[in-house]
């Protein structure tokens, strides 16, 4: 058996919850093995014990038992799994208020697709690269749902990048062929670093729709190099400023632009993409992760500012690799310094680079040989068009069951795999404050005790 949720409940039943006795229930789990995702805790240990199982592995990945076929999976909701995984046609997916049953001959339930409004009130989004991987594959699931897009698309990204100006004119050329989608679908041009453009491409949305219920930011480029690397000379030092004039002040001007519309009709949802690194420093991505930090911390004081309109502030977070292999790519000649022989932080260029060699499984020079160059270089990640699909669409199906949503999230892991690896982090952190609590609390001051608080008291 394996149990993700609260164990106890599992294997206790106290509410009747799988419609068993609790001498039904000791009987089915004895002789049984429990995995688990969860670490010991006294409250499990003692259900453990009660139920008479046979041994407990912790730590168990849920990805894993699937993949192993296992014939069921106990979890708290059926909501975990929907979309999630592919399980195979041996698993069985039991929720905590269904009845139980260990037959392994039950096909699942097939995944169920994102809740979204129903189709009497379509939804209008705005999307800020639209030609990038995410913007294509989440387009497509929107007009294939009923909703409206207007599909921002940077001109010069657009004519630099061959590969995915030709993914974004075969989607064009897909919407042309249904019937029903090219009449709800706006391409505009749009450079979010030109205020002026930001502007326009708004003012066109409403005027084409009448409307726009979404803001979807999704332009992103990654700058690889140390700190020091991106110091050696002015054309390097620029990079961090192109960084931050894409990463930030990019949708920063985006979301002034709407945001009179939005207050205007008291409603409005703003969806920002970013990922991981907004949660964690990555090594030899310094600038990158600032950038990250910068418009988290921006959005969420703007969350704050907005929500006497009824605006909404989501922040999409999945795993770097979302970011960092569907756009573009810079990176700064590497130091002597870093190198892996000299230094052994594992920095982001050499992960990289590992990465894309393996992708490309040649002997021959490689994309990710470029990293390593002694010039300033720009690339963009080997995938073919199938691997990006799959690569964005977790993403693309939390974004699109989020947006519009009457009460969403400030912020939205993608997968078990990034929760996990953000509870770890917050858990370093509340350790080290716990280890140093007593010198902050050294710095306090009571006025009892200092003679001039209590002088200044009595007067």
């Amino acid at each position: 058996m394996a149990a993700f949720g609260n164990c106890s409940r599992v294997l206790t039943d106290p509410e009747g919850e799988y419609k068993f006795s609790a001498q039904e229930a000791r009987e089915a789990w004895k002789g049984f093995s429990l995995y688990t995702t969860a670490e010991p805790c006294p409250m499990c240990a003692g259900a453990i014990a009660w139920a008479g199982l046979k041994e407990v592995v912790y730590g168990t990945s849920i990805q894993r038992l699937i993949e192993l076929g296992w014939p069921q999976i106990e979890i708290g909701s059926q909501e975990v799994f929907d979309g999630a995984w592919r399980l195979s046609t041996k698993t069985q997916v039991v929720e905590v208020d269904g009845a139980m049953s260990a037959s392994a001959g039950v096909d699942p339930k097939p995944p169920r697709q994102p809740k979204f409004p129903t189709h009497n009130s379509p939804r209008v989004w705005f999307l800020t690269s639209a030609n990038s991987p995410v913007g294509i594959s989440l387009a497509r699931h929107l007009l294939d749902h009923g909703d409206y897009i207007v599909a921002g698309v940077p001109p010069l990204e657009f004519e630099k990048n061959a590969e995915q100006s030709t993914h974004f004119r075969d989607f064009l050329d897909e919407v042309k062929e249904q019937e029903t989608w090219s009449g709800r679908l706006r391409v505009v041009g749009l450079d979010v670093r030109i205020m002026g453009q930001c502007q326009s491409a708004i003012a066109e949305a409403v005027h084409s729709f009448g409307r726009i219920d979404i803001l979807f930011c999704c332009t992103s480029e990654t700058l690889i190099g140390t700190v020091e690397e991106l110091s050696q000379t002015t054309r390097t030092h620029s990079l961090i400023r192109d960084q931050f004039e894409t990463n930030f002040f990019g949708p920063v001007n985006v979301i002034k632009s709407i945001l009179p519309t939005f207050r205007t009709k008291r409603n409005g949802h703003i969806v920002m993409l970013s990922n991981l690194s907004g949660h964690m420093g990555t090594p030899g991505m310094s600038i990158y992760c600032a950038s990250q930090w910068a418009i988290e911390g921006y959005c969420d004081s703007l969350a704050y500012e907005v929500a006497p309109f009824n605006i909404k502030m989501t922040i999409i977070q999945p795993n770097m690799e979302i970011a960092v292999l569907t756009n573009r790519i810079t990176a700064a000649p590497p130091m002597p310094a870093y190198a892996v022989d000299q230094n052994p932080a594992p920095l982001f260029r050499d992960i990289l680079a590992g990465m894309l060699d393996r992708l490309e499984g040649s002997d021959e020079p490689t994309t990710g040989d470029q990293l390593q160059s002694d010039t300033i270089n720009t690339i963009y990640a080997p995938l073919t068009k199938g691997m990006k699909e799959s690569l964005v669409a977790e993403t693309v199906h939390a974004v699109a069951a989020i947006g519009g949503h009457d009460n969403p999230p400030a912020r939205h892991i993608v997968g078990l795999e990034g929760t996990a690896t953000v509870k770890e982090k917050l858990k370093t952190v509340s350790e080290e404050l716990e280890d140093f609590v007593a010198s902050s609390a050294a710095v306090d001051i009571d006025k009892n005790e200092d003679p001039n608080l209590q002088q200044n008291h009595q007067t």
